[in-house]
């Protein structure tokens, strides 16, 4: 089947074949004939299977029958990321070259006056985060009751950032006749109520098993001692046919580090984290896909929707304390039908969390054999063995951590006052901390007040005050700084 088959006109059949796509992927060929029918639409789709196309392209030509530049928007596509919202605006300047549509792209990081003069002039597209948009009607500077079409992207992201009520809120906003298309890379309870109060007689597509990875990506465990994982990094990047790679952790203090780290060590690298201002984030991500540099450390940040071509492989230096983070992680690369690698760091205190990824994946990922993973293996029981108790101060106290917290906590660790009298507590390990993120995220209670986004600048994950890209919001307290590995 060609993009012909799907039923859109020619003038966006030419902008597709000028884009170098030829054949439409599954998602694309379920998904478009139903839209430009003006069917409401459950998309379930794992990243990197050309989603965004499916909804762009007959968005296109539905809005190119009508009256371009009305005064108030004619469409809302709500992303729950400055980066998503930006990348989506580019495919609609891919792909609309030969329309006369007109869009505005409200996220925050940037100034809201040229955004509300957009507005002012009329516009066909509006893609959004919500935190601008809500800004924005607090202001009273939008309308919507025009908007007779809404997308809703990666609706389970907008669960885990804490959007759902304000999606909920933007619904009551816009006319109930419309056409509403969601897409979700999984669908847990609260995104299908979600489903069943705003859609209507949705048609459901889905091209692969929820949360399911990408059958064109070989997985690694690496077995590794924590003190070793910078090491270990090191080794799996000179010995593989690297040509652009995404190492992500689960702090934004570990990605600083790391990015000195490996610059340090003669590595093309930069960052990307959410406590650079937005036109960093974009200067530094460019100059990725120029190929100005190589290797990229970020946050969870950057795990979903970027479409970078050519990413050969992705490294977990932190085993991701959510599941479903694991599968977007890894799906930067193998995309568009290419292979790819991915690799995940794991210390002993990860099991559990390879254990939850491989049962929501439904697939056992394989250990590294190479000399590097033996090698992690080995030394953790040597090192288990030097930490045997002994005496201090004439009195017999427990032994000190085997191994050693990274630069940045120790740090930390020096500033707390510490009580040689008494018997040094056990670390309790750093994932324990997840299970109760979790279900604050996702089930709304026990967040607290900075926790869930309010207003921008911290309504986007990008912010540093307002999104899970570091496990923590605010200050730690000192007795949780050694406990948190904070």
């Amino acid at each position: 089947m060609s993009f012909a088959d799907l039923g859109l006109s020619d003038d966006l059949l030419r902008a597709v074949t000028d884009s170098g796509y030829t054949e439409p992927t599954p998602i694309q060929r379920q998904a478009i004939p139903s839209v430009l029918m003006g069917k409401d639409l459950i998309g379930i789709a794992q990243t990197g299977t050309g989603k965004t196309a499916a909804f762009v392209l007959p968005m296109i030509d539905i809005l190119g029958e009508g009256r371009t530049r009305a005064l108030m928007p004619r469409s809302l596509i709500l992303e729950p990321t400055r980066e998503l919202a930006a990348q989506v605006a580019e495919n609609f300047d891919k792909y609309g070259v030969n329309h006369k549509l007109s869009m505005a792209l409200l996220i925050g990081g940037v100034q809201m006056g040229d955004q509300v003069k957009a507005l002012e002039k009329g516009v066909d597209v509006l893609i959004a985060t919500p935190g601008r948009l809500m800004d924005l009607f607090g202001r009273g500077k939008i309308l919507l009751t025009g908007c007779s079409l809404l997308v809703i992207d990666e609706a389970d992201r907008m669960l885990d950032m804490g959007f759902i009520p304000d999606i909920e809120e933007i619904c009551t906003k816009l006319p109930k006749t419309r056409q509403t298309l969601l897409f979700s890379a999984t669908m847990p309870p609260v995104i299908k109520k979600l489903a069943d109060k705003f859609l209507t007689d949705p048609k459901r597509v889905e091209v692969a098993r929820p949360a399911t990875a990408n059958v064109n990506i070989r997985q690694w465990v690496v077995n590794v001692a924590a003190p070793k994982k910078r090491d270990v990094l090191r080794e799996l990047l000179r010995a593989e046919d690297v040509t652009t790679a995404i190492i992500f952790c689960n702090r934004k203090t570990t990605v600083r580090d790391l990015n000195k780290s490996l610059q340090k060590s003669g590595f093309r690298s930069t960052e990307i984290h959410g406590d650079m201002e937005q036109s960093q984030r974009i200067a530094e991500l460019d100059r990725f896909k120029a190929g100005t540099v190589n290797i990229l450390v970020a946050s969870d940040v950057a795990a979903r929707g970027l479409d970078i071509k050519g990413v050969s492989h992705v490294y977990n230096f932190d085993a991701p304390w959510h599941p479903d983070d694991y599968v977007h992680r890894i799906g930067r690369t193998g995309r568009a039908g290419a292979t790819g690698i991915a690799y995940t760091l794991v210390t002993p205190e990860d099991a559990e969390n390879i254990s939850e990824i491989e049962k929501l994946t439904g697939m056992k990922i394989e250990r590294m054999k190479s000399a590097s993973g033996d090698a992690a293996r080995e030394e953790a029981p040597a090192e288990e063995r030097k930490a045997a108790p002994r005496r201090r101060g004439g009195r017999k106290v427990e032994a000190e951590p085997a191994h050693k917290p990274e630069p940045e906590a120790e740090i930390e660790a020096e500033a707390a006052p510490v009580r040689e009298a008494r018997p040094a507590r056990e670390p309790v390990p750093q994932r324990e901390a997840a299970p109760r993120r979790e279900r604050e995220e996702r089930g709304g209670r026990g967040r607290g007040r900075d926790e869930r986004p309010n207003r921008e600048p911290r309504r986007d994950a990008q912010s540093s005050q307002d999104g899970p890209d570091d496990g923590w919001n605010g200050p730690v307290p000192d007795f949780l700084k050694y406990t948190l590995g904070a």
